[in-house]
């Protein structure tokens, strides 16, 4: 078997993965290259965006919908769009955590990834990092009324992404570094459907910058960094095969 990445699929046992955004793009430039790694991996990966990019200075609603599907068919991934508040009006309040709750129940991942809970340039961002790991709480409980008909699920894991660099990576939490060297030109041909975005400002050379210097930490050519919300259980230190620090 293989995939959007050209990798053969392992005998691994499936790991359902759900990524959320705030906007279109902020999943790909965030984290789009650890999600096509999963891909190549034989894992099921969505992508939920929580608006159409309404507000933004360059590309409509529309456009910005199309470019996310473009870009989702070049990760091999599932998308879907739901509508909160409307983008740059993102509250954090539980009807939009519960609204997240219940994809996190329909798709039942796995794993799932958010934007860093930290403030940066776009008050979204955080706020949609902070909404997701409420979410993943109430999407676990069983006796909270209005999530059906989907039935309670409780994730594995949650993992922070960092759309913009600049200090907004969560402060606390353990990162790890995903070497994502042999997926670079799917991931830049996946940040490339987003042409909209880049009538002000190449922020495909900034994120493609930021990789390398992640990479340079590690010893590879490009990298991605995702922080995890709760300490990570391993059954033994021997299940480690390497860290970035070269002695």
């Amino acid at each position: 078997m293989t995939n959007a990445a050209g990798s053969a699929a392992s005998d691994r046992p499936v790991r359902r993965i759900l990524a959320v955004g705030a906007h279109p793009d902020d999943v790909e430039f965030g984290c789009g290259g650890v999600l096509i790694k999963e891909v190549a991996r034989g894992n099921p990966v969505a992508v939920l965006n929580l608006s159409r990019g309404e507000a933004g200075s360059s590309g409509s609603a529309d456009e910005r919908m199309r470019e996310a599907t473009a870009a989702a068919a070049r990760m091999g991934v599932g998308l879907e769009f739901i509508d909160l508040d409307g983008d740059a009006l993102l509250d954090y309040r539980p009807e939009n955590a519960l609204e997240i709750a219940r994809i996190i129940r329909k798709w039942r991942p796995h794993l799932l990834l958010a934007p860093s809970p930290e403030e940066n340039q776009h008050p979204d961002h955080g706020k949609a990092g902070r909404l997701t790991r409420d979410a993943a709480r109430l999407a676990r409980y069983g006796g909270l009324r209005g999530l059906e008909p989907h039935v309670p699920h409780a994730i594995d894991a949650l993992f922070f992404y960092d759309i913009t660099g600049g200090g907004s990576a969560p402060a606390g939490l353990g990162k790890v570094i995903v070497d994502i060297s042999d997926v670079f030109e799917t991931w830049k041909t996946a940040m490339e459907c987003h042409q909209s975005q880049m009538k002000t400002r190449n922020y495909i050379d900034l994120q493609v910058a930021r990789t390398r210097v992640l990479g340079a930490e590690i010893g590879a050519g490009y990298a991605m960094a995702l922080w995890a919300n709760d300490p990570i259980c391993l059954a033994g230190i021997s299940d480690l095969q390497g860290t970035g620090r070269r002695f």
